[in-house]
């Protein structure tokens, strides 16, 4: 049994997470965390799902801490995040993060990794099985067609209220790309006359916004005569709820570090 703080509980994606993981008989609710000028709105996570749970609801996750092994971050703040992690580093108890917020600054991501030295750590910018064996197939095709004349194009598209462009999946993907090509530029978009046609040094990245999708990513290899096209297409937000769900039942015994979902789901 796992006992799981949900951080962001009246987003759409903590609402969802929280549905879940009452359905888990493995996992039980211990409370949930939102920013000070919501939590008026429900006092007990039971309101927000329909079901009655011993689970307040609190704008500080100082003051339920105990209540959980792990906690799993959805916030819509990078920086509030950050201050969870900082917290549950310095615990005493040395609870488990699970953290699926996107959109990190370069200097967020490296405290991230050195507080993971504390506490183990889930970082998934997409906690879905499918994206993460996309996020395998990309490796592998990029792998086979390195140096092969493949041009390589990454579309991305979500919802219209999304803050983060590309999305934190999109950037994962391009990371893969990048690391097994060699390719190190990065085009966000084109505009403008290409005299001599589309360099081959260089992955574009698009990033389509609108409506009520909730995620779709394409990688494409292109070829002389040839493409080749690896999508994903995630139709509900249970999928992304179910894996945070995984991941924290997963994380909670495990020694400090960081840890992705391809760890979780052994991949690796």
């Amino acid at each position: 049994m796992v006992k799981v703080i949900i951080s962001g509980i009246m987003g759409r994606m903590g609402k969802k997470i929280a549905e879940i993981a009452y359905q888990d008989p493995d996992v039980e609710i211990g409370g949930g965390v939102e920013r000070p000028d919501c939590v008026h709105f429900h006092e007990n996570v039971g309101e927000i799902i329909g079901e009655k749970i011993d689970a307040p609801v609190v704008s500080d996750l100082a003051k339920i801490i105990d209540r959980g092994d792990v906690v799993i971050d959805f916030a819509g703040n990078t920086e509030a995040v950050l201050g969870h992690l900082r917290l549950l580093a310095a615990d005493k108890n040395k609870k488990a993060m699970v953290i699926g917020t996107t959109g990190f600054t370069e200097d967020q991501i490296k405290e991230i990794k050195e507080l993971s030295t504390e506490v183990p750590v889930v970082l998934a910018p997409n906690m879905s099985i499918g994206v993460n064996l996309l996020f395998k197939l990309v490796q592998e095709a990029a792998k086979a067609l390195k140096g092969k004349g493949y041009d390589i194009e990454v579309i991305e598209m979500h919802h219209r209220f999304k803050k983060d462009a590309p999305s934190g999946t999109a950037v994962k993907i391009v990371d893969i790309l990048k690391e097994e090509t060699g390719i190190k530029k990065v085009v966000y978009g084109r505009e403008g006359i290409y005299e001599n046609g589309r360099p081959s040094d260089e992955i574009g990245v698009f990033a389509l916004r609108g409506g009520d999708v909730v995620g779709e990513h394409t990688v494409i290899f292109a070829g002389m005569g040839e493409r080749i096209e690896l999508t994903h297409k995630a139709g509900s937000r249970d999928i992304f709820a179910k894996g945070a769900v995984e991941a924290a039942k997963w994380v909670k015994d495990k020694p400090a570090g960081l840890y992705d979902m391809m760890d979780v789901l052994g991949l690796k």
